[in-house]
């Protein structure tokens, strides 16, 4: 008998300073049972980071959402779809391969990669002179420390704020905060 998702539900309230974007979401997490709580929480930063693309891609005509990640390698892990049906971001968490990265591309305006593991430096290396010609691909690393401090932050019900400002971000829940920049590899 196969595993099934755990469930995780999300009170988020974003305060995307940078980008004037302001908004609470209610969002509900599918845990697959191989996913770790640390990439489930980069999940988590990765929509929170791209939130204000509802507003600066959409003008608000276009849901933003998690894919069945895991379970489905063929779905992005967090996806903006506008009212057409159109996806203009397809955002992939951890370290993918080339192949799924292009097939990403073909269906989707454009691509966002969140690498937060220790081993994403390396993978970088590996993968950096077979992606950079993907002008569609841009590659985001999370500090391994501050994907680990989010992972501990992980409940089952969270209440989480989510501060945006110079670049940075600072998540914050009843467990503690952590403040973390983005760096930009491509």
């Amino acid at each position: 008998m196969a595993l099934k998702s755990t469930i995780y539900k999300a009170q988020l309230q974003i305060a995307d300073i940078d980008h004037n974007y302001y908004a609470d979401h209610a969002l509900t997490l599918a845990r697959h049972p191989s996913e770790t709580d640390e990439r489930m929480m980069v999940r988590l930063a990765a929509l929170s980071l791209n939130a204000h693309q509802v507003q600066d891609l959409c003008q608000g005509d276009a849901t933003l959402a998690f894919g069945a990640g895991l379970s489905d390698p063929d779905d992005p892990d967090v996806s903006l779809t506008d009212f057409t049906g159109r996806k203009r971001l397809w955002i992939e968490v951890g370290q993918p391969e080339e192949k799924p990265l292009q097939r990403a591309s073909s269906k989707s305006d454009q691509v966002l990669v969140y690498a937060f593991a220790h081993s994403a430096d390396i993978w970088w290396r590996g993968i950096e002179n077979k992606v950079n010609r993907q002008a569609k691909l841009s590659v985001i690393r999370i500090p391994s420390e501050a994907s680990q401090a989010m992972a501990a932050m992980a409940e089952r019900s969270m209440q989480l704020q989510v501060t945006i400002q110079e670049g940075g971000m600072t998540l914050s829940s009843n467990k503690g905060s952590v403040h973390f920049e983005p760096l930009v590899w491509k």
